[in-house]
């Protein structure tokens, strides 16, 4: 595709490094790299690409993405909106606006400075706004789908921007109708929030234990905060540019889930090869199916953490992130994925499926 064919004034680059835009630094080169600074400039960049028919990467964050060596043989166009605003909806509930380029993270700090509440567990998370409702991010008993209003975004398909409210998304655990395809492009998010400076009913007992609190009860969102990435840290799942063990894509597989009448063989299989002594976590997921726990799995099919494979290995810190020691190409990644999808499938009837996208790759 010529580069005439992009909007005027476009940034446009050839042969960029995508290593450099992912957390795993991996990823070959791009054939043309375009940064959007507006969300003007993410339509455009995205139209002009799709009435040239060649291929197209839309990037975000990179942390949510795993890159074939072979890079990607078309144009990345680089999400770069930024902006945000707070609207009062009603006494004691605000609507925060928030551009898809902005970084995740420090949107949730703002809000926490600010006494807003609804995101404080979901820190620490990395990758930009725009991801958020397509992975349906949650952690720590939030997920976006909770505080989610709508989203603007790029209807490829026509050409035309769209708003879509949360119950047009179809949230569910880890996914949504934007997931695992192309048609759309998130431009904007908007979140309702709490203003009293409470965070959400604190529901995973992990971290009203490290509160010090019940189950349901509210705290101040800083503490929230505070609690959350102390507890990221701890499993190497906040951000440092100079420790390896947290170069990853965050967990690289979803919990498995697993349909009610099934449950009972597979926890008869767990259970032949650990004992039944062992009590094998066990969660709801909805009518009709149960959630297992792949680090629990993981590490029973005998990974452990900081299990190595060469140049890539589980973090020493949490099983579920696989990560790139300094010298490890996406091949290398994938034949540990594999090993680690296939030794729990062998040892337990479990499929492990990835979560991150993988682009011109493939986990076979």
């Amino acid at each position: 595709m010529p580069v005439t064919s992009l909007p005027l004034g476009a940034d446009v680059r050839s042969g960029v490094p995508l290593s450099g835009y992912t957390t795993l630094r991996l990823g070959g080169p791009a054939a043309r790299f375009v940064t959007a600074g507006s969300a003007a400039e993410v339509v455009d960049a995205v139209k002009a690409v799709d009435r040239s028919g060649e291929p197209l990467l839309v990037l975000g964050g990179g942390s949510n993405l795993v890159i074939g060596d072979l890079g990607f043989d078309g144009t990345v166009v680089l999400v770069a909106n930024h902006g945000s605003k707070i609207d009062c909806v009603e006494p004691g509930r605000v609507q925060l606006t928030v551009e898809a380029g902005e970084d995740w993270d420090t949107v949730v700090a703002g809000t926490v400075e600010a006494g807003l509440g609804g995101l404080e567990c979901l820190s620490g998370i990395p990758g930009l706004v725009g991801a958020t409702p397509v992975q349906n991010v949650g952690a720590y008993g939030v997920e976006v789908s909770q505080v989610l209003v709508s989203v603007d975004l790029l209807d490829r398909a026509t050409g035309e921007v769209r708003t879509l409210r949360t119950d047009e998304l179809g949230l569910d655990y880890r996914t949504s109708v934007l997931k695992g395809t192309d048609r759309a492009v998130v431009l904007r998010a908007r979140f309702e929030l709490s203003d009293d400076g409470l965070s959400a009913p604190v529901r995973y007992t992990e971290l009203a234990r490290a509160l010090g609190v019940r189950q349901d009860e509210r705290v101040p969102v800083a503490d929230a905060r505070a609690a959350v990435l102390d507890l990221r840290r701890g499993k190497g799942m906040v951000l440092d540019p100079i420790d390896h063990d947290t170069w990853s894509a965050g967990s690289f597989f979803t919990n498995p889930i697993i349909p009610l009448p099934a449950v009972d063989d597979v926890l008869a299989r767990i259970v032949a090869v650990v004992g039944p002594e062992t009590t094998v976590p066990r969660y709801p997921a909805g009518p009709g199916a149960a959630k297992l726990s792949a680090a629990w799995l993981i590490e029973r099919a005998g990974f452990g953490k900081g299990f190595a494979r060469g140049p890539v290995g589980l973090s020493t810190k949490h099983t579920l992130a696989l990560t790139n020691r300094g010298s490890a190409t996406t091949a290398d990644l994938l034949a540990l994925a594999k090993q680690v999808r296939d030794g729990v499938h062998t040892a337990f009837g479990v499929a492990l499926h990835p979560e991150p996208i993988l682009i011109n790759c493939a986990l076979t």
